[in-house]
């Protein structure tokens, strides 16, 4: 990915850029970030001439965007807050997420740099229809005619609209970007013989296991009393061990679904895959039964239909997508650090010197060889 600033897309071809253009893009990006921390410094100085301090420090300049002090502390307060919900005390949460600051800023910078590659790429304009989607049909769930009552509704629970939207625009980006640009290509990248060798090797991997199919439906926290929602979940099991309608409830109560990703429903999934808080409901569930109501990472209430099961036995199959699915999972791994890797290596990033020695060991060698271009 080719940086943001314009005068750095001048390539020969090759992708060699001109000595003449390097010196020139060199001179531009320190004349940016000094502009960035001099702005800084002038807005403190004149925050506190006013008796009104303004403090805001650049950490670091990714391509044309930047990543300021009060983003990391806003991050921080968060991922305390999350621990502090778990059970452990305030001060020994802040004493974990400030051993971690190195790779919390580390963490940040990938995630503009896979900002910036959804922008470049368009991703985002999708994203943005996804996120007002769900927005809408929380709007219509709720019988709120504007954006604006939905925001003033889920700020009397206290929850920040502002918040919601980014948190959920920045796990789709990253799901997409990692999807489109990578999972996919790891996905179908085996020739069929590559597959069959593979298959060959690992026949224990590939025997029937058992397997479930379930539908979904999902009552979401957002911008609801959250005692109420619960409340509900537990009318709608009982309505629905009553003999009443799942898909129409589901069509007339139900947010998209979360475990199904907005599907509604899953087919075959192999029970060993499935994550503990998923299974631990659905164990001892007949076909056309429910589960009872459980709570999914504090999004919201499940409810789970169970649509089929089938038993496991000690025949190998070779089926192509669980083949192709196996390879990608062992793959994945690696091929995700080396795309990271490569983003910031073709990317401009420059660390703040105070947070250099914290954040570079969590990235590669890019803002090293930076470090070295620019004599810093």
């Amino acid at each position: 990915m080719a940086s943001n600033i314009p005068v750095c897309k001048r390539r020969l071809a090759g992708n060699k850029i001109l000595h003449s253009d390097l010196e020139l893009i060199m001179v531009i990006r320190q004349f940016v970030f000094g502009l960035c921390i001099s702005l800084a410094i002038g807005l403190t100085a004149f925050g506190q001439e006013a008796e009104t301090k303004v403090v805001d420090e650049v950490i670091a300049v990714v391509n044309d965007g930047v990543i300021t002090l009060s983003q990391v502390r806003r991050e921080s307060k968060n991922a305390v807050d999350s621990y502090v919900q778990e059970g452990k005390k305030r001060e020994e949460a802040q004493a974990l997420v400030d051993a971690k600051q190195g790779e919390l800023i580390a963490s940040l910078i990938n995630e503009e740099l896979l900002m910036q590659r959804a922008k470049e790429a368009g991703f985002d304009n999708d994203i943005d229809a996804q996120i007002n989607q769900r927005f809408a049909s929380i709007m219509k769930e709720n019988n709120l005619k504007t954006i604006e009552e939905l925001y003033a509704a889920m700020e009397k629970t206290g929850v920040n609209p502002k918040d919601v939207r980014e948190n959920w625009r920045k796990q789709m980006v990253r799901d997409q970007v990692l999807q489109k640009d990578l999972q996919s290509k790891v996905y179908w990248e085996p020739s069929p013989k590559q597959l069959k060798e593979y298959y060959e090797k690992h026949k224990e991997r590939f025997t029937k296991q058992e397997t479930v199919s379930f539908s979904e439906l999902f009552l979401g926290f957002a911008g609801r009393d959250e005692a109420a929602v619960r409340e509900r979940a537990k009318l709608l099991y009982s309505l629905l061990r009553n003999g009443s309608d799942f898909d129409k409830i589901v069509k007339d109560e139900g947010d998209p679904g979360q475990i199904t990703n907005g599907a509604g429903k899953l087919e075959k999934i192999k029970v060993k895959d499935l994550t503990d808080k998923i299974l631990t409901p659905l164990k001892f569930i007949q076909v056309g039964q429910y589960t009872a109501p459980f709570e999914l990472d504090q999004l919201g209430m499940v409810i789970l239909r169970v649509d089929a099961r089938d038993a496991a036995s000690n025949d190998s199959v070779f089926d192509e997508a669980a083949v192709r699915m196996a390879l990608l999972n062992e793959r994945m791994p690696d091929e995700q650090k080396k795309y990271m890797s490569k983003l910031r290596d073709e990317s401009y990033i420059k660390i703040n010197d105070a947070y250099r020695p914290i954040v570079s060991p969590f990235l590669s060698t890019g803002d090293r060889k930076e470090k070295e271009k620019t004599g810093n």
